[in-house]
């Protein structure tokens, strides 16, 4: 993976709805994103009321039959980042298909300068 053409971003202290849509406006515009630090991303709000709406979300479908619900950071950035795409059109599948996101940094990003 050539990092030359792609836009390293460092999630570590950005809140995820606002990191998200800066995320998916720039990547329909075309550009190649990666996210590293995913663990580090922040969900604002009230503990207890994100933990009872995270509650309720996990409780919907059956674990066999789903829907399935991401439990890793990384998923979880990619699954709010994929509801602000319009990814039943041609240009939303496309842009889902640019975004990277790690936990952690990569050797391939350690020494590139992070937006």
């Amino acid at each position: 993976m050539s990092s030359k053409n792609i836009t390293v971003i460092d999630g570590s202290n950005h809140i995820m709805g606002r990191l998200a849509s800066v995320v998916a406006k720039r990547l329909l515009q075309g550009e190649n994103i990666a996210v590293v630090n995913a663990e580090n991303i922040v969900i604002s709000g009230d503990f207890y009321s994100v933990l009872e709406e995270w509650m309720e979300f996990l409780e919907v479908g059956k674990y066999r039959k789903g829907p399935f619900h991401p439990r890793r950071p990384d998923k979880i950035f990619r699954h709010v980042v994929r509801g602000m795409l319009p990814r039943n059109k041609f240009k939303g599948r496309e842009a889902f298909k640019r975004l990277k996101v790690y936990i952690g940094i990569p050797e391939a990003f350690k020494n590139v300068k992070f937006e």
